[in-house]
């Protein structure tokens, strides 16, 4: 008479080694925050005019879009074609201040935004940016 056993084999699987190779890095990007001077300039809806957020960088490796928070889910899609763009000038060598510039220099972009004339200036650092996209 054959009794069932309680106990399952375990999977020979289980046993191997399992190794992670990492493949690459993934897309080049600037750094998301800086405790260095920024300049920015804000974006606002190409429709009618309302802020969408905020695009800025240092002198050399940090840029990001802030989204406005009373802009909604609009200025926070919004995002995604600015980070889109700032990774592209990554990819090509661009420091980020350069890319600012470059960015701010073309009023006609793919989106709902567009830069702001006569928007662009400085700040202490990225946190104030930050501040001034959550409306504090």
């Amino acid at each position: 008479m054959d009794t069932m056993s309680s106990e399952r084999p375990i999977n020979p699987r289980f046993d191997e080694d399992v190794h992670f190779n990492l493949v690459s890095s993934g897309p080049a990007r600037y750094q998301a925050y800086t405790d260095k001077p920024v300049q920015y300039f804000t974006v606002v809806d190409k429709e009618n005019g309302s802020v969408l957020g905020y695009l800025w960088a240092d002198d050399e490796e940090a840029a990001a879009f802030e989204p406005r928070q009373a802009g909604g889910a609009r200025a926070m899609n919004e995002g995604g074609f600015w980070l889109r763009r700032l990774r592209s000038a990554k990819e090509r060598g661009l420091t980020s201040s350069q890319a600012l510039a470059e960015l701010y220099g073309n009023p006609e972009t793919a989106g709902k935004g567009r830069p702001l004339p006569g928007s662009l200036t400085d700040a202490p650092n990225a946190a104030a940016v930050e501040a001034l996209a959550e409306g504090q």
